[in-house]
């Protein structure tokens, strides 16, 4: 039978020997059995093909709609060890700056998990595009999920023609086009936002396209319920 350190997938035994002190640095001693077990997990996760890293991302939002997080049992002593170096995170997420979508929390991971680039609007941009494709291409995410949510504050506004100070409207450019699907309907617009930033990584970017034809990546858009706490797919 192997010994915890011998069990660790992906990970060297000074990796786990770190991340064992550093438990215990902050006086939370772990039993070994529970952190080989986490970390196995860990790298389980970190090789999810493209389906299934999209299939963790909702299990992860029916734990958090359900109220029933796990994310929060974790051991933040061994995530930031075992994240000093190095990230490892399965699924890159493509958000709304709203403060009201808390990227991580919504999909009950913790520290390392979900690559997260946020801009109003969720919009596609070429600094954008430029980090998704380093989620990509370096850290080997494989799934991409454009999350757009409920009551967008930037999609209502692109819908208005009302003046707005600075460089808000600069946005605008960027969702009209799902406005002009929308039938006036918010709703719709938000959906159709998300959906076409997603067509826009799909076409856009060499990288996550070429990811997409050898079956390294899924590409996703989904809608946030602000109320009920549930992403729909879209």
């Amino acid at each position: 039978m192997p010994n915890d350190c011998q069990a660790i997938t992906g990970v060297d035994r000074r990796q786990f020997l770190q991340s064992a002190a550093a438990a215990a640095v902050v006086g939370v001693v772990a039993p070994a059995s529970r952190v080989s077990g986490w970390l196995r997990r860990l790298a389980a996760r970190a090789a999810l093909a493209p389906d299934a890293a999209l299939e963790e991302l909702m299990a992860g939002n029916q734990r958090f709609a359900a109220n029933q997080l796990t994310s929060i049992e974790h051991d933040l002593a061994i995530l930031k060890a075992h994240t000093v170096d190095k990230q490892e995170p399965f699924a890159a997420v493509l958000a709304c700056a709203d403060s009201r979508v808390p990227v991580e929390l919504i999909f009950d991971q913790s520290i390392g998990r979900i690559f997260v680039t946020r801009v109003a609007g969720n919009v596609v941009t070429p600094e954008l595009i430029a980090s998704l494709e380093y989620a990509v291409a370096v850290l080997g995410v494989r799934a991409l999920l454009v999350l757009g949510h409920t009551n967008c504050g930037a999609v209502k506004a692109a819908m208005k023609t009302d003046p707005v100070p600075g460089q808000i409207s600069a946005l605008y450019q960027h969702i009209r086009p799902a406005v002009q699907l929308s039938g006036g309907a918010l709703g719709r617009a938000i959906e159709a936002n998300a959906q076409l930033q997603a067509d826009l990584l799909r076409t856009s970017s060499t990288v996550i396209g070429d990811a997409m034809t050898k079956g390294t990546i899924s590409v996703a858009a989904g809608v946030y319920d602000l109320a009920t706490g549930k992403v729909a797919l879209v």
